[in-house]
């Protein structure tokens, strides 16, 4: 495949869910409820798209909406928001936030499968997992309450279109 057709199949696939999304009939509610927890996994590290769309099944919300949520936050904004995870898991756990971003650095850098169950490496990973768990909840709220906005503004307007042309008739 040349360059130019898989870029032609990644915008259709995308066309396809923007107009799966708002061309569904399903609630806001559920739509933005989708959003939210694609959003919520997206940014939680070693989750992602497939916990996503998962958990939407269970919970009977828009799958697409959550997957689409998901792919939005996962990875790309790992790079963004690890700092401030350790920054708000440090604040929550009395830790000065710098010392916590070191020495994730250097473990990071000198990993090894052993250090996992190392207790030092245990109480590193409390204040960013807090920090990460706290950061992906706000994000997931902030992204609900803007979706459902967003979502029940457009089916009004889309509702009242259709009223006017039938009464138009």
């Amino acid at each position: 495949m040349n360059k130019k057709a898989i870029h032609s199949r990644i915008v259709r696939s995308f066309k396809f869910l923007y107009l799966k999304l708002f061309r569904i009939n399903d609630s806001p509610n559920r739509i933005a409820l989708g959003f939210g927890l694609g959003a919520f996994f997206g940014i939680l590290p070693g989750t992602g798209p497939l916990v996503a769309l998962l958990l939407a099944t269970v919970f009977r919300i828009n799958k697409a909406a959550a997957l689409l949520g998901s792919i939005l936050t996962n990875t790309w904004a790992s790079f963004l928001t690890i700092v401030l995870s350790i920054k708000i898991g440090a604040g929550i756990m009395g830790l000065e936030w710098r010392r916590v971003y070191d020495t994730w650095q250097g473990l990071l850098r000198d990993f090894h499968w052993k250090l996992i169950l190392d207790t030092s490496t245990l109480k590193l990973m409390v204040p960013v997992l807090t920090g990460y768990l706290v950061l992906s909840f706000c994000l997931a709220a902030a992204v609900y309450v803007s979706a459902l906005i967003v979502l029940t503004f457009i089916k009004r307007r889309r509702d009242e279109n259709k009223n006017r042309a039938y009464f138009s008739r």
